[in-house]
């Protein structure tokens, strides 16, 4: 594929609430197994983009971790390969990025060398499968400037937390409102965009030279009527992970077997890095149902409608209902979990109860097993 990668991993979300305090959204656990940045990068590298940049600033430690070797998205190439981007500060650049456009400029020469034509912008928060390379043709054919890959929304469905779109007959996007207190339409952007790759660098310098940071307010909206911005409809599952329900209802999701299938079993393949466990292991009494339950995890309980990751320990008479248990979390004996979001490397102690009422609750323990 013509088109270098860029993901932006970089920003906070606050309405992630307790969920973002240590990790970046894009290290979000999902389905039992997976990152969230591993959806982006599997349909890069699926769709033939050999080489790609990772920018993160935001708690990137479990990200960079993540990261650390780029074998498992197939991109250790010798022609190509995967790049991981943080801020530096130089003698001419003393600021962190200011916003996404800024990302890009802190990093632009690593855009100067590439030789590809195209550059394919996603960020590494959302759940889907994509063939960019139809992406591009769809770019190519309109000879448009910018496409912007978007989605309409179910009736009903809050669409105020995206970028908001209407476009004419042809396709070409007419009205771009970020964000808005009140959704004009139901057709969001989905915050993966094509560009050409020397335009993007014009557009980024004009940018930043005007102290203006974002890539979405100041570049696509700003340029919306003197550049050819497009938009290309998906119909397909795309889910965004930016707040606490909507990272439970992307994970729960996964307990359809529809969802499962497309993600699981229906080629192209969603890649990640792998963790050398034995297989969940349920003990004489246990029940589950209808549940993810992710390697190195012991079973003694009841499990119903949930997902567990990686290294959970569930004690004897357990009840965990509809809920996530994130990795390496011990529970203990009696523990009563429903409607929650149990952080990861957490402590349950024995005859505890949690039930998330009115909305979803995250529980935060302390981690009582490796203090000294």
């Amino acid at each position: 594929m013509k088109a270098v990668g860029i993901i932006l991993a970089g920003g906070s979300s606050n309405k992630m609430r307790e969920l973002t305090r240590k990790r970046a959204a894009a290290a979000m656990p999902i389905a039992g197994s997976y990152r969230a940045i591993d959806f982006a990068l599997s349909n890069m590298s699926n769709s033939g983009i050999s080489k790609a940049a990772v920018l993160t600033q935001y708690n990137a430690r479990s990200l960079n971790e993540h990261l650390n070797s780029s074998k498992w998205w197939d991109f250790g190439r010798k022609q190509g390969g995967l790049y991981v981007f943080t801020p530096v500060i130089t003698a001419d650049n003393g600021s962190w990025y200011r916003g996404t456009a800024d990302a890009i400029y802190q990093n632009l020469d690593f855009l100067k060398k590439c030789h590809e034509p195209y550059v394919l912008i996603t960020s590494g928060d959302a759940v889907y499968k994509m063939d960019y390379e139809k992406v591009l043709d769809y770019h190519m054919e309109k000879k448009a400037d910018v496409t912007v890959v978007c989605k309409e929304l179910p009736a009903g469905e809050d669409a105020r937390r995206f970028g908001i779109l209407k476009m004419d007959a042809d396709m070409r996007i007419t009205d771009f409102e970020e964000k808005p207190m009140v959704a004009m339409s139901n057709t969001i952007s989905t915050g993966i965009y094509i560009i050409r790759r020397r335009l993007l660098i014009d557009l980024v310098e004009q940018c930043v030279e005007d102290e203006k940071y974002d890539f979405v307010s100041d570049i696509l909206i700003r340029y919306k009527n003197l550049k050819k911005i497009y938009g290309y409809k998906i119909d397909q599952y795309w889910s965004n992970i930016s707040t606490v329900d909507a990272y439970y209802n992307t994970n729960m999701d996964f307990l359809k077997s529809d969802v499962r299938n497309h993600f699981f079993k229906e080629y192209p393949e969603i890649y990640s890095k792998v963790s050398d466990l034995p297989p969940a292991k349920y003990n004489p009494g246990s029940v589950v149902k209808n549940s993810l339950v992710a390697s190195g995890t012991i079973v003694n309980g009841t499990v119903e409608n949930s997902i567990l990751f990686k290294k959970v320990f569930v004690g004897n008479n357990c009840v965990i209902k509809n809920s996530i248990i994130l990795n390496d979390v011990y529970l203990g004996d009696n523990t009563y979990i429903e409607n929650c979001i149990v952080e990861s490397r957490g402590t349950i102690r024995a005859n505890t109860r949690h039930v998330g009422e009115d909305k979803i609750k995250v529980v935060v323990e302390k981690n009582e097993r490796y203090e000294f």
